[in-house]
């Protein structure tokens, strides 16, 4: 039976004191959660919340790495910076860098091959527009975006990669999938991997959903068939309510 794993995104929020006095909050809220959690917090966080999570369950992870070792690449951060320090996990291709920062699914292939030489456990997001969602091509754009994101990978690094799937309407927006068609787009995912790598590998790999997830609709969300947990965006920057998002099964 797969895990549930709940990861806080932050975006470009909380400065390093913000940061410390939420983890402080945060720990004792969550220590008994039987599922993973995560926090993926901004670079300048990072230390801070490592530090400050040391000896709890809450496992830091950063929101990007560029898939280039070392170079002039200003404004950039290497997976082995993210390693040195002790980060776990890395989020990749996320919609808004995908929006903002021209992102695509072939920079997303090869930042997913890099975390994974450096021991980073790559949380890889797909998603749909509006526009494709009403167009009906849900299942074939996050098909190809997970097609493309993950060839080249072995079976093994399969198992250990995380999606999120996000549908790209309901980030920031208040609007949520229902839980039947949030669980039907990752079954479609699910079942892309099993044609490309088997069944046995496909019921292996940890699937979240992310798009405007509260304490409100996490236990309906979390506890349908192929929902593995969540990622989680401005709901995970209040302690109080991420805790009830983590202790959904509460």
């Amino acid at each position: 039976m797969r895990k549930k794993v709940i990861a806080g995104n932050w975006k470009m929020n909380m400065l390093p004191n913000e940061a410390i006095e939420y983890i402080q909050a945060f720990e004792p809220m969550v220590k008994d959660s039987k599922a993973e959690i995560i926090l993926c917090v901004p670079y300048i966080d990072l230390f801070y919340c490592l530090m400050n999570a040391q000896g709890t369950n809450i496992k830091i992870g950063a929101q990007n790495m560029h898939f280039e070792e070392t170079g002039a690449y200003t404004g950039e951060v290497s997976a082995k910076m993210l390693k040195s320090i002790g980060v776990e996990y890395v989020i990749i291709g996320h919609s808004e860098r995908r929006q903002y920062f021209n992102e695509t699914d072939q920079t997303v292939n090869k930042k997913i091959k890099v975390a994974f030489e450096n021991e980073l456990k790559p949380i890889v997001c797909v998603g749909e527009t509006l526009e494709q969602r009403e167009n009906g091509e849900t299942e074939k754009i996050i098909t190809s975006q997970t097609r493309l994101a993950l060839d080249g990978l072995t079976a093994e690094q399969i198992k250990n990669t995380i999606i999120a799937y996000e549908p790209i309407w309901a980030i920031g927006t208040g609007k949520t999938a229902t839980s039947e068609d949030a669980n039907n787009s990752i079954k479609a995912i699910r079942e892309e991997l099993k044609k490309l790598y088997g069944e046995n590998v496909s019921e292996e790999v940890i699937i979240q959903y992310g798009g405007s997830v509260k304490s409100s609709n996490a236990k309906e969300l979390f506890e349908s068939s192929d929902i593995d947990g969540g990622l989680v965006g401005g709901a995970s920057l209040k302690p109080e309510e991420f805790s009830k998002i983590v202790n959904y099964d509460k």
